[in-house]
């Protein structure tokens, strides 16, 4: 068990309309040193997620009444809270949808307990749940600037709303400015998985992140995709 991640208590919310897979999870979540809230409608997601107790939403796609998908939209309306997507094997439209939305991750249905949770360790811990994952240096490229001890940024002077992964991402480009930086190195470490084949889980989340930031004066984007190789924050 990762004791430092156990020490801390983090509390996850589950919101999954089958409630006998939400037990399950919870508790093998519980027994592995978080605090866990099941709950089976998206409503009650909501309210939950955004009374500011979580550290982590686990949300499933499929539910009756308000889905998956409704709920991250109105989550992300306030709050930038981690958020990972339980979705249908094969599933690529409910993935992007979500990604584009805020998600910061997801994982395929059916999935085991131990993945789940493994998945949800790697989150929290590049969300700086997980105590000295923060560094005091302060990041500035061009118009950037990030605190990663804050988990803030700025463009010209202005909050960036990023939602975790996107902050990581960010970062790590921010401190690989003017070089490439591979999509695997990326997933490995802002998303905290391995980059698997087809996986587009990274093109979303920077599309999502250059929408964000504002174009150089030249119209580009400051994050260019380097072809076949990666992606580079610009350094101007």
């Amino acid at each position: 068990m990762d004791m430092e991640l156990g020490r801390m208590n983090a509390k996850v919310l589950l919101v999954d309309d089958d409630a006998e897979l939400v037990e399950m999870l919870k508790e093998y979540l519980e027994r592995e040193g978080f605090e866990v809230k099941g709950v089976h409608d998206g409503d009650s997601g909501i309210a939950e997620a955004l009374s500011g107790q979580y550290a982590i939403a686990v949300l499933d796609v499929m539910m009756p009444g308000k889905s998956g998908i409704e709920v991250l939209g109105r989550i992300r309306v306030d709050s930038v809270m981690p958020v990972l997507m339980l979705t249908a094997k094969g599933d690529e439209t409910d993935r992007i949808v979500g990604l584009e939305l805020g998600a910061d991750d997801y994982v395929p249905k059916p999935c085991t307990p131990r993945e789940l949770t493994a998945r949800i360790r790697a989150i929290l811990r590049r969300s700086g749940v997980a105590a000295g994952t923060s560094s005091t240096q302060t990041l500035i490229v061009g118009e950037l600037s990030l605190w990663p001890d804050q988990r803030r940024a700025e463009w010209a002077g202005k909050a960036l709303e990023l939602t975790s992964t996107e902050f990581n991402l960010l970062e790590l480009l921010a401190r690989n400015a003017g070089s490439v930086v591979g999509k695997a190195a990326l997933s490995e470490q802002g998303l905290g998985r391995p980059l698997s084949r087809f996986d587009r889980s990274i093109d979303v989340h920077l599309s999502s992140i250059r929408h964000k930031l504002a174009p150089l004066p030249d119209g580009r984007s400051c994050i260019q995709t380097v072809f076949r190789k990666g992606y580079q924050l610009i350094r101007e």
